[in-house]
């Protein structure tokens, strides 16, 4: 069994940074945690989650495809923190019902830098499983 915490943060694919930049900080009161403009990535503050935005011309944002529209899509993956972070169950249930998923990474989330597998939904929405931060 996975168990759910709550959500760890998702991942926004755009086309104008500025202005989503505009948006979520001044609209909404976001602030920047972490840039890393080399592959296209700006992590955003919202309370207790993160909001990344990924430009869709930068590395990690033509990686996902054609940009947002009707025919793109502006959601690159979402992220959920799950406790315990046993990989070896994890995959054990996963398998159980058919999903294969990658292998663990160490990524940045809301908490911190910490081990994380990406898998997909039926549909093929890409779902992020994320443990703790790493001491």
């Amino acid at each position: 069994m996975i168990h759910i915490r709550e959500l760890d943060h998702l991942v926004l694919r755009i086309v104008d940074l500025d202005r989503m930049l505009h948006f979520y900080c001044e609209v909404l009161g976001c602030t920047v945690e972490r840039r890393q403009d080399e592959i296209g990535l700006v992590q955003l503050r919202a309370g207790r989650h993160l909001i990344d935005l990924t430009p869709v011309d930068g590395k990690l944002g033509r990686a996902g495809g054609a940009a947002p529209g009707a025919e793109g899509r502006n959601l690159d993956h979402f992220c959920l923190r799950v406790e315990p972070f046993d990989e070896a169950a994890i995959r054990a249930h996963l398998s159980a019902h058919g999903i294969e998923a990658g292998r663990v990474e160490s990524r940045y989330g809301a908490e911190g830098e910490g081990p994380s597998i990406y898998l997909s939904d039926p549909e093929g929405n890409v779902v992020e499983l994320k443990g703790p931060p790493a001491p």
